[in-house]
């Protein structure tokens, strides 16, 4: 069989998870000659062709994020009745809900080759049943795949002690990421940061700790404000940039704790372009409960930032301790403020972890790599018998 007659169909929630973690891969899969359809909750393929895919076919399936019985069984019927038609040889999912409705309709088809990458789990901060009830979806989703991809080999080993993934159908692409990071969009850039900085109404001569991703408990915003609160009486140089979506009203507890430094506190909701506000800034913070990997970070990492970040599993592998960054505690907000400290009052150092930082990222992560392993692992996947 050729590649020109294989199909691949990718499954996801939403354009967003597409845009940011397909793009790569499709383009490359359509160089290798696969026939590759998306599957995603977007009006049309608009995107798409925005992202110059235009032999990707696309499909749209209102897979949406909230459990919705209704909506659930329509999006299920919805794949079924796709995958009878085009019979794809490989159905790769990305996000939990997309993967549990493509990996049973998948199966329900006869599809030879079920895919799902997991990113992080969300039942690592939950407790009692509903723990339980999310360990169970993530155990029959797995169940479902024919081999299960893990974006970090921290994340691999945490979901083989909690006996959610078989080892032997078990695979991380390269050292981890779902799919790379461009090093010459994210990049030191004197130019972006000066603009960004004009922009943000933030002296060219502060300190900006960045703060990239949803706004919610779970990044442990509320503990970097606590931290930030803490530095900003000792570096009056310091600024706080938080840029995200708020998802569960974290804003205004942050604002609570930061109002006797607010006039050093910058919110930008929403970015198309992050690379501009990494550029901007002078270090990373993640102070995450949980991660599959914390792709941010290397992104970050590229920009030259070295980052300060909770060590769990997922960031191990973003950040080399010591290295291109600091790890500290989760939710220990004292360790923070001492990791920050050093970085801040170390101007050497922080110049050195971010070329580190860099360097592992363009060796270790690049985003052509990623694609070219993953489109590897398919080439292995067709060479096995069925």
């Amino acid at each position: 069989m050729s590649l020109g007659s294989l199909r691949l169909c990718y499954v996801v929630s939403s354009e967003m998870t597409a845009v940011a973690f397909l793009k790569n891969h499709m383009s490359a899969a359509l160089s290798a000659g696969y026939q590759v359809s998306l599957v995603a909750n977007a009006p049309d393929r608009t995107f798409l062709d925005q992202l110059g895919l235009m032999d990707v076919a696309f499909h749209r399936v209102e897979l949406r994020r909230k459990v919705s019985p209704i909506k659930d069984g329509l999006a299920l019927l919805s794949l079924i009745r796709l995958f009878r038609t085009k019979k794809f040889d490989i159905v790769h999912s990305v996000s939990p809900k997309a993967g549990i409705l493509a990996m049973l309709a998948a199966r329900i088809c006869g599809v030879p080759n079920r895919i799902h990458t997991f990113t992080g789990q969300v039942w690592v901060t939950r407790r009692g049943l509903k723990r339980w009830l999310l360990k169970q979806m993530d155990r029959l989703l797995a169940g479902m795949t024919t081999i299960a991809l893990v974006d970090s080999p921290s994340q691999r080993e945490f979901l083989l002690s909690e006996q959610i993934i078989d080892a032997g159908k078990a695979e991380v692409i390269g050292k981890g990421a779902i799919c790379g990071v461009d090093g010459d969009r994210f990049r030191p850039d004197p130019l972006a940061r000066e603009m960004t900085r004009n922009a943000l109404a933030v002296p060219q001569i502060a300190k900006i700790l960045l703060f990239l991703g949803r706004l919610n408990r779970d990044k442990g915003v509320a503990d970097l404000a606590r931290a930030f609160a803490e530095i900003a009486s000792m570096y009056p140089e310091a600024y706080l940039l938080l840029v995200g979506p708020d998802e569960d009203d974290s804003f205004s507890d942050i604002e609570q704790v930061t109002q006797g430094c607010s006039q050093r506190v910058r919110r930008v909701e929403f970015t198309h372009e992050p690379e501009k506000f990494m550029a901007a800034a002078d270090i990373f913070c993640l102070p995450s409960y949980r991660e599959g990997f914390g792709m941010v970070v290397v992104e970050a990492a590229a920009a030259g930032l070295p980052t300060v970040a909770s060590r769990i599993y997922g960031i191990t592998d973003a950040v080399a301790d010591g290295e291109t960054g600091i790890l500290h505690p989760p939710a220990d907000v004292p360790a923070m403020v001492k990791a920050l400290v050093r970085l801040l009052a170390d101007d050497e150092l922080r110049a050195r972890m971010g070329e580190m930082a860099r360097a592992r990222v363009l060796a270790d992560f690049s985003m052509a790599e990623l694609s070219e392993k993953l489109m590897t692992f398919y080439a292995k996947i067709f060479s096995k018998p069925r």
